[in-house]
């Protein structure tokens, strides 16, 4: 069986401005569906990904900003963050974390480490290894996105 992940429901308080913010990072807009006054879809897909993201009104209970760790994979980190931030989006620095691994937990917009023994360090991982170079940024809601480079695919991915 096959299953692919298609669509995330992303909650948001203002869906103008959510609009706005996400076709300014350069995701596509699909839809922009009002159905009356009560039901209002925003569809938005992030570029060369088969997952998109939807939000609006009546879409979702869950509170905004309330969704952390939502992984967007680019082949060049340097590069990815350039044009964010070219584009007027506030991003982190590039970091890599000394311990290899991350803790999708939200303080402030950051990514945060599992286990006291791990941090992060400034820069692209040093010898660029998949899978071990990020960047981090946020909606206008806090919803936090991760850019992980990853230049080659491990097995069966």
């Amino acid at each position: 069986m096959n299953l692919k992940l298609e669509m995330i429901v992303l909650p948001v308080s203002d869906i103008d401005r959510a609009k706005a913010f996400y076709e300014k990072a350069g995701f596509r807009l699909d839809v922009d569906y009002t159905a009356n006054n009560e039901f209002r879809v925003v569809h938005f897909t992030p570029p060369g990904s088969e997952c998109s993201i939807i939000f609006g009104e009546g879409m979702t209970p869950i509170a905004p900003g309330s969704f952390q760790g939502l992984y967007l994979i680019v082949s060049d980190i340097e590069e990815a963050r350039a044009e964010l931030v070219g584009r007027g989006i506030e991003v982190s620095e590039i970091f890599h974390d000394a311990g290899g691994l991350l803790y999708h937990g939200h303080e402030g917009g950051d990514v945060t480490h599992h286990g006291a023994d791990q941090e992060r360090l400034a820069g692209p991982h040093p010898q660029r290894a998949s899978y071990g170079s990020y960047l981090t940024f946020s909606d206008p809601d806090g919803n936090g996105w991760v850019l992980q480079e990853v230049a080659q695919r491990a097995p069966g991915r």
